[in-house]
């Protein structure tokens, strides 16, 4: 059931965004879930393979370096989900930076803290 809430609140946190910053389009609400469910398993089967990989660069930023590995994200989840598009990475880059503030503050507002 967690799993599944938190589906959705990514899944309306990215139907806000697109609505709200130029460079992100996202068809529908059904895309917008598809979009949830694919940046989790991203998040859960690629990133930590890509932290490893560039763990010196992640080292020598101070760890800055996640926020380029998340837009990196958002950019094979445009290549994967057809209906969701980012035009550029400064956009990927800024809609990443806000979509992880956004849950942050969602999951803190409804009591869904890691």
């Amino acid at each position: 059931m967690k799993v599944l809430f938190r589906i959705l609140i990514t899944a309306v946190l990215v139907v806000i965004l697109s609505h709200l910053m130029p460079g992100v389009h996202v068809e529908s609400f059904v895309k917008a879930i598809y979009v949830a469910i694919v940046l989790g398993l991203l998040n859960l089967f690629i990133k930590p393979i890509l932290v490893i990989l560039t763990l010196p660069i992640t080292f020598i930023t101070l760890g800055l370096f996640l926020l380029i590995i998340n837009a990196i994200l958002i950019l094979i989840c445009d290549n994967i989900v057809g209906g969701f598009r980012v035009d550029s990475f400064l956009t990927a880059f800024l809609f990443s930076v806000i979509l992880s503030v956004s849950q942050s503050i969602m999951y803190a507002l409804f009591g869904e803290t890691k």
